[in-house]
Formats: structure tokens, C-alpha cells, sequence
């Protein structure tokens, strides 16, 4: 009788647990929480280093004399990643590009583009597939008048208690008819870890 009553609990026992499994749960997140994962370059640090940029950028005295008659046009390179970790920089260009263009301030040139544009105008003037009163006339394209271009640096510290790392973004537009760099900012984010002793 004990071996029956043993058995039948261990039976249950494992039904129970067989009911007890991990399954992954997705939710839609807020998009511009703050993201404390780690201390590793992230979604909170892109938001930052981008809106305070552009924000910076918008509100300098030089953009309001270079848009007071006409909106400049500008080509963003892209922003260089001198870090040690690999993050997306094109993200960071994106950001800041959308924004300025949505300022309703400035126009741009997408030079990452230049040799999709290249090979799509070759086509409509040398493949002889394209009616020549629709094809897109060579040399009719505007250029830029500024660029927009800047740097992402960190510093980095550890030791067995803590990690401490320092990022600096600096951003800067230049007068490509002068070459004088016509604005300049720079914006900075520090991060830490510690390990925490919890006692029971």
C-alpha cells in the first residue's frame, strides 16, 4: 500500500512539474525608457547624445544667421566610433539627421547613397531602355554647403568592485566653401557598476 501511495505522489509530482515550464513572454516596451542592462553603449545613450545635439545645434545663433534667408544644405558624414566597443554609429547619424530635417532648418544630401544615385542615372542615359525626354539629366544635382560631422570617444576603468566608463560625443559643422568650422559642441555621459553586497 506505501509503495502505492509512493508511486502515485511521485506521479503527480512530475505531472506538476511537467506543467511548470519556462516560456518566453514578449511585451512592447516604451521605447524611450531609460535602459539600465549594462554599462555598454546603449538605446538611452543614443537618445541622449543625438537630441542633445541637434537641440544644441537648432539653438546656436550661427543657425539662426545660416537659415535666415534660405535652408543651407547639408551632407552628414558618418559619425566615427573611436570606442572599443562596436556600436552603430549610423544609428547616431540618423537620428540626428532626421531631426534637423524635421526642424524645417536645413535640406541634405545623402552621400551614402551617391553610388546607388550613380548607378540608376547610368542606366537611364547609357542603357538605351529609358525614354531619353524622361530620363534624369547628368549634372543637374545640388551640393552640399555644409557638413556635419563628429566623434565618439570613451574611457573606460575597472576593477573586482567596479566599472566605470566615460563616453564624450562631439559634433561640429563646416563651411565647405571657407573650410571654417562653423559650430562645435560636445556632449558627455558617464556610467557605473557596482557589485552590491546583499546580506540575508
Amino acid at each position: 500500500m506505501n509503495k502505492l501511495i509512493v508511486a502515485a505522489s511521485v506521479s503527480l509530482a512530475l505531472i506538476a512539474l511537467g506543467g511548470c515550464t519556462n516560456k518566453s513572454v514578449i511585451r512592447y516596451g516604451d521605447a524611450t525608457a531609460v535602459e539600465t542592462t549594462d554599462i555598454n553603449f546603449g538605446s538611452t545613450d543614443l537618445q541622449t547624445v543625438a537630441g542633445q545635439m541637434t537641440d544644441s545645434l537648432l539653438l546656436s545663433p550661427v543657425v539662426g544667421t545660416l537659415t535666415a534667408n534660405t535652408r543651407p544644405i547639408l551632407f552628414v558624414e558618418s559619425i566615427k566610433n573611436k570606442t572599443s566597443e562596436h556600436i552603430d554609429t549610423e544609428s547616431i547619424t540618423d537620428s540626428i539627421s532626421t531631426k534637423l530635417l524635421r526642424s524645417g532648418k536645413f535640406r541634405f544630401v545623402d552621400m551614402a547613397r551617391v553610388a546607388a544615385v550613380q548607378d540608376q542615372l547610368d542606366y537611364q542615359q547609357n542603357s538605351g531602355m529609358v525614354d531619353d525626354s524622361k530620363a534624369i539629366a547628368i549634372g543637374k544635382q545640388v551640393g552640399a554647403q555644409y557638413m556635419l560631422y563628429g566623434n565618439l570617444a570613451s574611457i573606460v576603468k575597472s576593477n573586482k568592485d567596479k566599472s566605470d566608463v566615460y563616453y564624450k560625443f562631439t559634433l561640429r559643422l563646416m563651411d565647405l566653401n571657407s573650410g571654417l568650422v562653423e559650430w562645435a559642441d560636445e556632449t558627455e555621459i558617464r556610467k557605473t557598476k557596482e557589485k552590491k553586497f546583499v546580506s540575508w
